[in-house]
């Protein structure tokens, strides 16, 4: 008899999710996949709104990556009016990406990541989290707070709020920065440099203990897909690049070309996209992005310190590319080093409380792309507006959906790897949920669907009886 063994929900994510393991009779892996449960439709209820307020609407899909949406919104809308930055907006807005950058990847790294390598994967799940972290290490759980909120003030310092900022407006910035804001950010980032330093060791160190497993853990080739300004890693503008699993740049192409280049298909089992390479087809069209993607595509960084560990991360696999999913972790590290040094050029850069930061905007009729790397991967922000200044449709890809083929792919080689007899143990199931857990997958930023959403209502009466359900889908 086959069986169904249910992971749910995948613990430590942003948002809801489950695994489903379907077993044959023997109790081998017949098939696995990862489920999106929850369903958000943005794309949908942002049209008849007015351009201009995508930027304060778009980070409200997420509290982790807020920052992500609101310049991408605003990259958007400055390509819909064909407006030209002043630098020193440009530099405010860069400056605002990678503080979210060092806020995002601390917290994945240590509070939802670093539990299962610090504690063991087989280690008692009451205490494989953060609390099981503070406990076991509370001198490094303080660090890894005091990283995180490096990150969060300066998005607060720049952006108008820590959560969900407001200042990135079509044309710059509405508000420039302030010299008092520019003294503290200075402080803060100066602080920040050994405790990136800290998270790269640590990594090192967690590696060296794990070296059994993380080099082999879900290796399977795949391309990559990232935004490059030339050899060089950009997070914030640039050329969108792919590259096949060994190194040779399958396409590059403008971020308004994406949609000739990009298609995205639904399977039955998830609400999230399916994105794939329109030329290659599905499944062979499909990539990664994120922090290994980005470090895989880019043979430099911009930071001395930064790209020096972009060299040694070369050195784990042939041809300069890393495939190991658990080495997700290893390029999230050194992507932050990277946001910390460049942030600190940045915020010693005396442009950067120029009060020139913005220009007019003058509302017209059009299409814009604004596309950025966030945290997860590529963001894609697509708006068509009608000529009073309000969307007609929305499109956006986030980088949980571009992941979510070889996420799901992934899911399936690491099952097939640990679940042999029908009876895995907790430990076994544990390092599929840390499968999962590289990718650092935002659900709640994924969620859109096309076509209708299932739907199921009952209406109860003043007893709790159910006298009436109405279907929509399957």
């Amino acid at each position: 008899m086959s069986s169904t063994i249910t992971i749910a929900p995948v613990s430590r994510l942003e948002g809801h999710g489950k695994v489903t393991l379907q077993l044959d009779a023997g109790g081998q892996v017949e098939s696995a996949h990862f489920h999106v449960v929850e369903f958000r439709g943005f794309e949908k209820f942002c049209e008849g709104r007015l351009a201009s307020e995508m930027p304060v609407i778009t980070p409200r899909i997420c509290g982790i990556c807020p920052v992500s949406h609101h310049l991408a919104a605003a990259k958007a809308c400055d390509d819909v009016f064909g407006v030209e930055l002043p630098p020193a907006a440009a530099k405010l807005r860069e400056l605002m990406h990678h503080a979210q950058t060092i806020h995002s990847h601390a917290l994945h790294f240590f509070y939802l990541a670093a539990p299962d390598y610090l504690l063991g994967p087989d280690s008692d799940p009451s205490a494989r989290n953060v609390v099981g972290l503070v406990q076991a290490d509370p001198e490094l759980a303080v660090k890894a707070i005091r990283l995180r909120k490096v990150g969060q003030e300066l998005v607060r310092r720049v952006g108008g709020r820590g959560i969900h900022p407001v200042t990135a407006i079509p044309g710059g910035m509405s508000k420039p920065l302030s010299h008092e804001d520019r003294y503290e950010a200075s402080r803060d980032l100066a602080e920040a440099m050994p405790l990136a330093r800290l998270a790269i060791d640590l990594w090192k160190q967690l590696a060296d203990r794990h070296g059994e497993f993380i080099g082999t853990f879900g290796t399977s080739p795949s391309s990559y897909m990232s935004l490059v300004k030339g050899d060089t890693m950009d997070l914030y503008d640039g050329d969108v690049r792919v590259i096949d699993s060994g190194g040779q740049t399958v396409t590059e192409f403008a971020p308004r070309e994406y949609a000739n280049h990009l298609s995205e298909r639904v399977e039955p089992w998830t609400y999230l996209k399916f994105p794939y390479l329109t030329h290659l087809g599905y499944p062979a069209g499909t990539y990664r992005v994120g922090p290994l993607a980005r470090l895989n595509v880019a043979q430099r960084l911009t930071t001395p310190e930064a790209d020096a560990e972009l060299r040694e991360f070369k050195q784990l696999g042939a041809g300069g590319l890393v495939h190991s999913t658990l080495h997700y972790h290893y390029a999230r590290v050194i992507e932050l080093l990277h946001s910390v040094e460049r942030a600190r050029e940045l915020i010693a850069d005396d442009d950067i409380v120029s009060r020139e930061v913005r220009v007019q905007a003058i509302r017209c009729a059009g299409e814009g792309v604004g596309i950025i790397e966030a945290p997860r991967g590529t963001l894609i922000h697509h708006y068509w507006v009608d000529d009073m200044g309000k969307l007609e449709r929305a499109n956006l890809i986030v980088g949980t959906i571009h992941n979510n083929p070889a996420l799901d792919a992934t899911v399936g080689e690491v099952a097939r790897h640990y679940v042999h007899d029908g009876q895995p143990t907790e430990g076994a199931l544990n390092r599929i949920e840390m499968a999962v857990r590289c990718y650092d997958p935002c659900l709640s930023c994924a969620t859109h669907a096309v076509g209708q959403m299932p739907m199921v209502v009952e209406v109860v009466d003043v007893a709790g009886q159910v006298i009436n359900t109405v279907q929509r889908g399957s």
